[in-house]
Formats: C-alpha cells, sequence, structure tokens
C-alpha cells in the first residue's frame, strides 16, 4: 500500500516536472559563424590607420637623422607590402565573383 503511495507521488511529480521542462522555451540556435566582413570592416577602419601614422611617425624620425637611405628602403618595403594586401584584397573579391558566377 505504502508503496503504491510512493509511485503515485513520485510519477505525478514526475508528470509536472516533465510538463514543466515541455513548457519552457528552446535556447535560440547557436551563431553559423563569424561576421568575417566586420572584421575586416574593423581592421580597415581602425587598426591600418594607425599603424600607417607609426610608419610615418618612424619614417619622419629617420628622415630627420639624415638615414633617407633607409628611409627610402622602409618606404619601398611598406609599399610592396601594401600593394600585397592590396593584390590579395583583390584576389579575394575576384575569387567571390567568380564562385557566384559558376554556382548560380
Amino acid at each position: 500500500m505504502i508503496a503504491i503511495e510512493l509511485l503515485e507521488t513520485t510519477s505525478s511529480g514526475v508528470a509536472q516536472t516533465l510538463h514543466a521542462l515541455a513548457s519552457t522555451p528552446l535556447a535560440e540556435p547557436a551563431p553559423k559563424g563569424i561576421d568575417t566582413e566586420g572584421v575586416v570592416t574593423f581592421f580597415a577602419s581602425k587598426i591600418a590607420p594607425i599603424l600607417l601614422a607609426v610608419l610615418g611617425v618612424i619614417f619622419i624620425g629617420r628622415a630627420s637623422r639624415g638615414e633617407i637611405s633607409k628611409v627610402l628602403t622602409s618606404s619601398a618595403i611598406a609599399i610592396v607590402g601594401l600593394a600585397f594586401i592590396a593584390g590579395a584584397a583583390t584576389l579575394f573579391f575576384v575569387g567571390d565573383y567568380l564562385i557566384d558566377l559558376i554556382f548560380e
């Protein structure tokens, strides 16, 4: 008799718990990826100008000490580096265009 009452009490408690779990809203789905456009925009608008300003200050400091050849060499290296970065960005957009063209 006691076992039957204990079983009924337990089953009603389990039923209430299951009903409460069923009525709770599900969590929102996890994000599917990283917002790479936002990251690239952040770096292009915030980080790149600061780095270019630092390079400019370094170049001006060297030029004022008479190290013109080092300034020209560093400037040429920086320009070539920026050209490579611009080329990579161009290839990224060209590749994206080609993928859209092929798979649509």
